[in-house]
């Protein structure tokens, strides 16, 4: 299947470890025999951006801004300990959080859902898609220790040369203890809440927004307020029209009712609950190596697709020591197909969406036919698993 015509670009992004492996694998034995494919690619690993002084990922982010279309492997945000195992000249940041500055996006997480693999939740019958806010609380908040008895103030100065806002936080004993302060932006969270709205249109599925506003009054209060403002100004009319709702939800209660109901929503939030909640969903359909990631840009347009998995440092390390790499790639191919899929509806190009469609029939089949990777077969309780290269080239070959 070689489509007619130039389609645009697609930025790829390589990887590390055995992401890259399955990245690289899917690319050549299942994209570029069935489409042509004008791909700008970009080395991401640890040892290039060590090499360009991260330049490269900037250069990324521009490219990606570029073509409104791009597919990423996951990447090593370094730990002390790998500095130092690396030889690196200083602890480079996440790509990831790079990428989304320059995008202005929202992760949106999205579990695969294959009829042939049992769920941990049995009830969970349709996706449920996470949206997490990945800007600033907890992770780029200020913490320290306090070592004796003080008093913990919270003060804001006004640029616009006001007298200071100050606030009386706590008054410690002799015994000290700990400290936070955390922050966030009301242009971020305005366009985190139209980013949510879009997607939900665009996916068809309701959105339900989690806090804990009767706790923090203020600071989710402000979520809340402003997710309730862009619905009711930009898209309302929209919602109904769509036969679509909206609605707040206390977290405690919005994970009751998770549990409880068979998915088939988009569940936004903040950035911590984003973070535990979408790795609970991974797991209660089965599988981290089920999870598809999208990093959707401020303008609607902008997709980056990664499988949400991580570089699959285990695997690597048993692969590099002589074992099979037997990582689940299903993600992966996900992360390719979508972007095929982003590239046709942009370009109007039927024949990349036909083939988008096509790569997942041929995973579903593929599975269907009993041939998995470890981490499936154990859910099913068959035998005789296979690798990751023998599972991509199944898919391959229903795709000849």
């Amino acid at each position: 299947m070689k489509n007619p015509g130039e389609p645009g670009v697609i930025v790829e992004i390589r990887g590390d470890e055995a992401a890259n492996e399955m990245f690289a694998l899917v690319r050549e034995r299942i994209i570029k025999p069935l489409v042509d494919l004008s791909i700008q690619s970009f080395d991401l690993s640890l040892a290039n951006r060590e090499a360009t002084a991260d330049a490269i990922t900037l250069q990324a982010a521009a490219a990606v801004k570029e073509h409104r279309v791009a597919v990423k492997c996951s990447t090593i945000t370094p730990t002390a300990a790998q500095v130092e195992r690396h030889g690196l000249s200083r602890r480079w940041k996440s790509p990831n959080a790079t990428l989304r500055k320059a995008l202005n996006g929202v992760i949106f997480r999205e579990p695969i859902v294959l009829e042939s693999v049992p769920r941990f939740v049995p009830g969970w019958e349709a996706p449920i898609v996470v949206a997490r806010h990945a800007n600033a609380d907890q992770y780029q908040a200020t913490d320290f220790q306090v070592s004796g008895a003080g008093r913990l103030t919270l003060s804001f100065t006004p640029a616009d040369g006001s007298a200071p806002q100050v606030h009386e936080v706590t008054a410690f004993g002799p015994d000290g203890g700990i400290a936070l302060g955390m922050y966030n932006n009301t242009d971020s969270i305005r366009a985190f809440a139209r980013a949510c709205f879009r997607q939900a249109l665009r996916l068809g599925l309701p959105l339900y927004f989690s806090t804990k506003y009767t706790v923090l009054k203020e600071y989710d209060g402000a979520f809340v307020s402003a997710f309730e403002d862009v619905y009711r100004a930009e898209f309302a009319q929209q919602f109904a029209q769509a036969g679509l709702g909206y609605e707040h939800r206390l977290i405690d209660d919005m994970v009751a009712f998770a549990i409880k109901s068979p998915g088939g929503f988009l569940w936004a939030l903040k950035n911590y609950d984003g973070d535990v909640q979408a790795d609970i969903v991974a797991q209660g359909f089965g599988s981290p190596g089920l999870m598809a990631s999208v990093l959707a840009g401020e303008d609607g347009e902008t997709c980056l697709f990664e499988a949400a998995h991580g570089t699959v440092a285990r695997h690597y390390r048993r692969w590099k020591d002589g074992g099979q790499l037997a990582a689940n790639p299903v993600a992966t191919i996900a992360a390719w197909s979508r972007a095929l899929e982003h590239r046709g509806a942009l370009d109007e190009n039927a024949e990349l969406a036909d083939a988008a469609r096509a790569i997942d029939a041929a995973v579903r089949a593929t599975v269907a036919q009993g041939i998995m990777t470890p981490d499936l077969a154990g859910l099913v309780g068959i035998g005789n698993p296979v690798g990751t290269e023998e599972f991509i080239d199944a898919v391959a070959g229903r795709l000849r």
